[in-house]
């Protein structure tokens, strides 16, 4: 063991979006990256991935040209770049069609994009083995993760066995994905001894967030156990709800007798500099103060230290709508810290009954919605489960893979009550292909499908942004709210310069070619409307213009209007809205929306609350004729708000 090489792998856009909503602009990355590769110390560095192009739309910059821009130093310098990718669900919250999947190895290898590390929320063997082979078509290096959680299920001869399953499979290399920080040391000493002894031939990365506090020592124990490469952040960024810090695992593995390369401290203070400017040009608005903070209470919960912050921010949320409901019923309110013992406590309690899925995107935040349901509805005299949403049902009843554990009786009970079919086929045969169909939108829009058809896998891949993207709309959304949060102060300040009192934004990267150039001569001839798109579990704010397409996921079809009311005679039966969110009359484009004079029976649908990114179906108590809407599609709505009126 002594003497063994251990390589670094710097996660600077992970490091990012684990601390806050954003990543840099390109012109930001462009800077920073000559000094990264200075610091000598990195055999790779993860450039792209997950939510970053979907920030890049937001922002209004061009994801495909950053990509490019952003590898280009790192492949000149021989340093390996790769990306996270969610196998079934691409580089997005939703699954998607096997040939967009396809595209997108192509386009990224294309792009500068060395190695695709591949993982499944559900660590389904089929999902990964897809991305495996549409990676290794597309040259890329596949990389298969193994998504780490700890529970009777998980354990170390089921994860052993994944490995073995996916390396046979085709994977060239395995990263241990312990994405809350929660993997034992000495559990995950044995996974790596297990693999390795299978598969002495085979790279192990190990990643791991810092939250509960457990991963130096992990660290130390995966390495003496056979692991090549760790994932590593750096100051001011370092800890928290991010990863571990790149100087104190130097040490730690030097000191442990372990080849470690040296690290320029010239370029390391360089890249610190940076960072720190860019957290206070605009990005320090956009990190919650509470993800710089260790918390060993996620070990009981096991939920991922990247999603802490918009945890934070629905506890918050939910308790003021909370509070207010006892305040009507002179009941004594809960603090923050009552509410977030009780989600914890319920998280642990739940989780078995769901079928133990890893609590890693988009199923972590499935489990923590479904808690804190559970936990308002109780804590309302109500039943656990009154809310489930559609997303959480496609994870139960094996829509999106299969679960590592069995469902509860209770909740198999449920399925059969809500009218729930179960799927044992493969996922990606519910989702057809679709490119064609986004060929056909860019062909009458006139749009370039851009060099490697990047274009069209950009649409394809994200159709709500990458539409308001080039009308120009989200860089002028983007602007207008950074310019509020300057006036407003907040955010935090990691470093040294004050955040509230950062310079103007300049706007150099940001423009990218959404409101000049490509796209911009569209916004004349469309409608805009307000769009809140989701990423990696954080809300944005656009305002779109769609023309004759309508958008996918929270879109409203043309159709789906508000009617006035019409006359009626006798009682009126007012539906109203169980929980505070987002009301939608349809939540795909594909459904017919309900409209006034409509008849209706008990249990049909009357439209959906969006609330922490899930869609929750509203049904009907009554039978009747609809004789108002009283919510306009896409609005705020508060809880016990009227909806729909129905005679």
């Amino acid at each position: 063991m002594n003497g063994r090489k251990i390589k670094f792998s710097l996660v600077y856009r992970d490091m990012w979006q684990s601390s806050g909503k954003y990543v840099p602009r390109v012109d930001q990355l462009v800077k920073v990256a000559p000094h990264i590769v200075d610091m000598g110390c990195f055999a790779r560095v993860e450039t792209n991935g997950g939510g970053f192009e979907q920030i890049n739309l937001l922002f209004g910059e061009n994801p495909n040209k950053s990509v490019r821009e952003w590898t280009k130093p790192f492949n000149d310098a021989g340093i390996q770049t790769h990306m996270l990718e969610r196998a079934l669900n691409g580089i997005r919250m939703n699954p998607v069609p096997a040939d967009v999947r396809k595209l997108m190895f192509k386009v990224k290898k294309l792009q500068g994009t060395d190695i695709s590390r591949s993982f499944c929320g559900l660590n389904d063997p089929r999902n990964i083995l897809d991305s495996v082979k549409y990676a290794k078509e597309g040259g890329m290096i596949a990389q298969a993760a193994l998504s780490l959680t700890f529970s009777k299920v998980h354990t170390v001869e089921s994860f052993v066995n994944l490995a073995d399953e996916l390396i046979k499979g085709g994977a060239d290399e395995i990263c241990l994905k312990d994405m809350a920080g929660i993997g034992r040391p000495a559990w995950l000493g044995k996974i790596v001894k297990g693999i390795k002894a299978l598969h002495p031939e085979i790279p192990l990365e190990y990643h791991s967030h810092s939250g509960p506090g457990f991963s130096m020592a992990s660290i130390l124990e995966v390495c003496r156990a056979g692991v090549d490469y760790i994932d590593v952040a750096m100051e001011p960024l370092s800890w928290g709800t991010g990863h571990v810090d790149l100087l104190a695992v130097h040490a730690m593995l030097e000191d442990d007798g372990f080849d470690v390369p040296p690290i320029n401290m010239d370029a390391y203070m360089k890249v610190r500099s940076l960072t720190q400017e860019f957290i206070d040009d605009f990005l320090g608005f956009y990190i919650d103060p509470k993800n710089r903070y260790m918390n060993s209470m996620l070990i009981g919960p096991g939920l991922p230290g990247g999603m802490m912050g918009s945890l934070m921010s629905d506890l918050e949320n939910n308790l003021a709508s909370l509070n207010k409901w006892m305040v009507k019923r002179n009941k004594p309110q809960l603090t923050q810290d009552d509410l977030l013992i009780k989600l914890f406590n319920e998280v642990e309690y739940i989780w078995p009954m769901l079928g133990y899925p890893p609590l890693v995107t988009p199923y972590s935040q499935y489990v923590k919605n479904l808690a804190l349901m559970n936990v308002m509805q109780v804590e309302k005299g109500e039943k656990r489960w009154s809310m489930i949403a559609d997303n959480i049902w496609d994870m139960l009843t094996g829509n999106g893979g299969r679960l590592p554990g069995k469902l509860d009786d209770e909740i198999i009970k449920l399925a059969k009550e809500a009218g729930k079919t179960f799927y044992t086929g493969n996922p990606q045969d519910l989702y057809p292909d679709a490119l064609d169909t986004f060929r056909k939108e860019m062909n009458e829009k006139g749009w370039d499908f851009g060099k490697d058809d990047e274009e069209l896998f950009e649409l394809a891949m994200h159709p709500q942004e990458y539409r308001a993207y080039k009308s120009g709309a989200a860089k002028k959304a983007f602007e207008e709210d950074v310019a509020k949060r300057r006036l407003e102060g907040g955010g935090i300040n990691v470093g040294t310069a004050p955040v509230a009192t950062a310079p103007a934004a300049s706007g150099n990267g940001a423009s990218g070619n959404g409101a000049s150039g490509n796209g911009a001569s569209d916004v004349s001839e469309l409608k805009p409307t307000t769009m809140f798109v989701d990423v990696d579990g954080e809300r944005f704010k656009v305002s779109v213009s769609y023309g004759d397409f309508v958008a996918e996921g929270n879109s409203v079809p043309k159709a789906a209007t508000v009617a006035a009311p019409v006359a009626s005679q006798g009682p009126v039966k007012e539906i109203l809205a169980p929980l505070e969110g987002k009301f939608y009359l349809t939540k795909e484009s594909s459904e017919t929306p309900l409209k006034v004079g409509d008849s209706i029976k008990v249990g049909d649908l009357i439209g959906y609350v969006e609330a922490m990114k899930t869609f929750n179906a509203i049904r009907s108590d009554v039978s009747g004729v609809v004789v108002e809407i009283c919510s306009t599609p896409g609005a705020e709505i508060e809880e016990d708000d009227v909806m729909v009126k129905i005679k």
